[in-house]
């Protein structure tokens, strides 16, 4: 991970370069031309040009612009906003809710808060994910080579000797799969799958999917996005594979989980195109175009979507796109096996909250995996499980874990849903002020409501309270079950301590916190042996 030279750094803050400081979202360091838009941020970094990639807050409309660039900067969100889960899987410098500025899409540019500094497209920025601060001009950065890290890769092995957590790593592609094995990696605990949806030659399909009036058209869109996903998890599981043994390591894979109206152009953006159009005329067709696709994307428009058609909801209004990504994920398991490798899918249902849900869905991606080991001519090992993330899922494990082969704690959302906080907005307006302290009138010392970022570091009384108790009841009423972490939290040495404690099987985090993992897991398990002395 690239860091910056230390004395090019202060230097830079005694000339007088610090611009703002905002959230640490993804640790390492870059500098680049500082680009407002996706699309040319992509341009720009096919052709080899260092990018930062500026924006309000991403969505996946940005995910090809991110894919090239260096180093991304939001102005909004948190450490487990888009754009910071994102950089995190890529293994992207990030500096997320930097509310000292303040970015103008429209002219390309942002402000800095308190100055008259203004940093326009193609202005050159550096920023350091460690430590949230933004800088103007370049720093020079300092690479490191985890394979020439012989010391540490030795302390790293001894560790593994003691540990007894599981680390592995969520990964979304191919080659972020193949640097968590670099790292130390023993599965896949969560790739997630509508990354791959918003590549450019599949977002069109996507859409046609999206805005298809009968079951049929949307069949016929998912025909054509199938070999696209069946290449991608064939991808991810040759990373998976140990060339020596040819046995797979375990992958989860989770059903598209975001309410669809993501994979469209926002409802401002077309309404501003359309009364555009409206009044200069003359575009018929086009407008045609885009009244349709604005209001489709208005019936799509809900008050809360994070609470809304989401996950395994929507794979209950729409099943055909499950059936879809189950033929994909099995149909590339199956097409491996033939050549000699031993795979382990899991297929995770996401936002499960009743058992009725879990039992329907499973039943509808039964009866395709059953048809693709028919057309395989073999029998296909895999397993389907859930994310646990909604409290009420926590609460009654008993009554879901009969009908699981696995938990996963999405502790991101959980942490969500538990506090009533959201997690794109509440680092940047509030949260921050409730751990570093609040100034209160007439009192000396700050006034500090929470201890830690319950979004980085587990909340063990209240979050954590629900996962302790989802563990318990999930094994009494399903001893086989198997259970993990698949949050932000899994690659925090506090919240690894705390895993380890209630008894999960493993861990799984972002490629490049897998070593900073395995380190806590054997100190957590070599501090329980202590204790228990």
């Amino acid at each position: 991970m690239p860091r910056f030279d230390d004395s090019e750094k202060k230097r830079a803050e005694q000339e007088g370069r610090l611009l703002a400081k905002g959230l640490n979202a993804s640790p390492g360091a870059a500098y680049g031309k500082a680009i407002f838009d996706a699309d040319r941020a992509e341009e720009l970094g096919k052709a080899g040009t260092p990018v930062v990639l500026v924006r309000p807050e991403t969505s996946p409309d940005d995910v090809h612009g991110m894919l090239v660039a260096k180093g991304i900067l939001t102005a909004r969100g948190g450490a487990t906003s888009h754009a910071a889960v994102v950089a995190r899987g890529l293994g992207l410098p990030c500096v997320a809710g930097c509310e000292g500025i303040r970015v103008n899409e429209e002219q390309h540019l942002f402000r800095v808060v308190g100055s008259d500094m203004v940093i326009k497209e193609g202005d050159d920025i550096s920023i350091d994910g460690a430590t949230g601060e933004v800088f103007a001009g370049i720093i020079k950065t300092m690479d490191a080579d985890f394979n020439k890290e012989t010391d540490l890769k030795k302390l790293l092995n001894w560790a593994d000797g003691f540990r007894k957590l599981g680390v592995w790593a969520n990964a979304d592609y191919p080659r972020d799969a193949q640097r968590a094995i670099t790292f130390g990696a023993e599965g896949i605990g969560l790739c997630r799958t509508e990354h791959m949806f918003m590549e450019q030659e599949r977002l069109p399909i996507v859409q046609k999917m999206i805005l298809a009036k009968t079951k049929a058209e949307r069949e016929a869109a998912l025909d054509q996005l199938l070999p696209f996903q069946q290449s991608d998890f064939k991808g991810i599981f040759e990373a998976m594979v140990d060339p020596d043994s040819n046995e797979g390591y375990p992958v989860v894979i989770r059903l598209i989980d975001p309410p669809l109206h993501e994979f469209l152009p926002s409802y401002e953006e077309l309404l501003v195109d359309v009364t555009r159009l409206e009044t200069q005329g003359g575009h018929e067709a086009e407008l045609a175009e885009k009244r349709q696709l604005l209001e489709a994307v208005g019936s799509m428009r809900e008050m809360n979507p994070m609470l809304g058609l989401r996950g395994c909801r929507l794979g209950l209004l729409f099943p055909e796109i499950n059936v879809m990504q189950t033929r994909a994920i099995l149909g590339a398991a199956a097409e491996l096996e033939k050549a000699g490798k031993k795979l382990h899918p899991k297929i995770m249902i996401p936002l499960v909250g009743h058992v009725n849900e879990l039992k329907e869905v499973r039943r509808q991606l039964e009866s395709a995996a059953a048809e693709i080991a028919r057309e395989a001519g073999r029998p296909i090992d895999y397993k389907f499980g859930t994310m646990i993330e909604l409290p009420r899922a926590a609460l009654t494990a008993d009554q879901i874990a009969p009908v699981a082969d696995f938990f996963s704690f999405g502790t991101n959302d959980l942490t969500q849903t538990t506090f009533g906080y959201s997690r794109d907005d509440a680092e940047g307006k509030f949260l921050l002020k409730y751990v570093e302290g609040l100034d209160v009138p007439g009192m000396k010392d700050k006034v500090k409501i929470l201890p830690l970022n319950p979004f980085q570091t587990l909340d063990r009384d209240g979050v954590g309270q629900l996962v302790a108790m989802a563990v318990e009841k999930g094994r009494k009423a399903n001893p086989d079950i198997e259970l993990g972490i698949c949050g932000e939290h899994g690659g925090d040495p506090d919240s690894i301590e705390f895993c380890n404690q209630i008894g999960l099987d493993y861990v799984s985090c972002s490629p490049f916190r897998v070593p900073v993992a395995r380190l806590a897991a054997a100190q957590a398990a070599l501090t329980r042996s202590e204790k228990d002395r």
